[in-house]
């Protein structure tokens, strides 16, 4: 009962903070796109020969952005949305055979159903709880293929350390590629300037972090006996796990799955803007891979905020990147959340599927 209230207790805490920050860019778009409605109106009325003041006095029409979204999602080009689910799959599948490299040195053969599966799964897990996916995959592994937990969890923390290289260097190069912009916009967020949805005072972005690192505080304090435990148990196989990456028979090819997960992850942010018709017409001094790029590092920035599968964070920053490139505030969001609900849809029938799969794949090879 006690594990039931703490992972409820976790929960409504990390979905409390992705529903807090989405619901304040969703009441900032909807001013900015009342007051931008508003202005329509009047500019419509002049046209018609009233004069300014007429117009200005007359009741102005409600918009509604959840209306816009909802038409949004309707125009939506689902061969793009399919092309873009494709790419989450042969990301995953790499990953998937880069795992099996990594645990190969150890010892252990393993299958590909069951590296891919869990990893579904871990993904599917994110969006209860943050984090909590590293946890499930890597105790589905071990059930199923019988590598024990410890090593398990050192081979994903290699997994993971790769990972963040891989966005540091992706963000590296959408910093070089786009200086003058990124900087400008790095510069007046920091000092607390208008942001590019114009509120004004200290940026949101700095509220967020303060924000994160309190929760993180909070919950490092109330679950410290759990974690220095845990600590010392899983040291030992972590350092087999960090050290497998020497071992690596074929480096090449670990390259090559490295190479191609992250390729694919700046894809489905790139290949979803043709799939709604604002940004596949973005017009910008920049070329659109280029704002591909800029938006996928936005958006991968957004996941790292401990709320279920990066809510709110990750629309802030993507719609904040957009309206950078000079984006409608309407349009970003309603692309951020196209985006945001396609991978989050792939997450929960794939993560489904892999609860349904592996039992049925090793109903004759389970240690019980």
């Amino acid at each position: 009962m006690k594990k039931i209230l703490t992972n409820a207790f976790k929960f409504l805490l990390f979905f409390g903070v992705g529903f807090g920050i989405l619901y304040y860019v969703y009441q900032g778009q909807q001013t900015a796109f009342q007051a931008q409605c508003d202005l329509d109106f009047v500019k419509e009325c002049i046209a018609q020969g009233k004069t300014e003041a007429v117009c200005n006095a007359q009741p102005k029409p409600e918009c509604s952005l959840a209306g816009k979204v909802a038409d949004d999602f309707r125009t939506v080009k689902l061969f793009w949305i399919f092309i873009v689910v494709l790419a989450f799959l042969v990301s995953n599948v790499s990953r998937a055979l880069r795992w099996q490299m990594l645990v190969r040195p150890m010892g252990y053969a393993t299958t590909f159903a069951n590296t891919f599966w869990p990893i579904m799964a871990g993904y599917f897990a994110n969006l209860a709880l943050p984090r909590m996916g590293e946890v499930v995959r890597a105790g589905l592994f071990s059930r199923y293929e019988n590598v024990p937990i410890e090593k398990a969890f050192g081979t994903i923390v290699t997994d993971r350390i790769m990972d963040v290289l891989c966005l540091l260097t992706m963000m590296a190069l959408a910093f070089v590629l786009e200086f003058d912009i990124l900087w400008k916009y790095v510069s007046e967020n920091a000092f607390g300037e208008k942001t590019a949805s114009g509120s004004e005072g200290v940026n949101p972005i700095i509220w967020i972090g303060l924000g994160v690192m309190l929760v993180g505080a909070i919950m490092a304090f109330i679950f410290r006996k759990k974690i220095f435990a845990k600590l010392k148990q899983i040291l030992a196989g972590f350092g087999e796990g960090l050290l497998t990456i020497r071992k690596l028979d074929r480096v090449g090819m670990f390259l090559f799955h490295t190479a191609t997960i992250w390729l694919m992850y700046y894809l489905m942010t790139y290949l979803c803007f043709f799939a709604f018709e604002p940004t596949a017409t973005l017009t910008h001094a920049t070329s659109l891979p280029v704002i591909g790029l800029a938006i996928f590092v936005f958006g991968s920035l957004g996941m790292v905020i401990p709320s279920p599968g990066g809510m709110g964070s990750y629309q802030f920053l993507v719609t904040e990147g957009l309206m950078i490139y000079g984006l409608a505030n309407s349009d970003a969001f309603s692309f951020s959340l196209i985006i945001f609900v396609t991978i989050t849809v792939c997450n929960i029938i794939f993560g489904i599927l892999a609860f349904i799969m592996l039992p049925i794949l090793n109903r004759k090879s389970v240690t019980h």
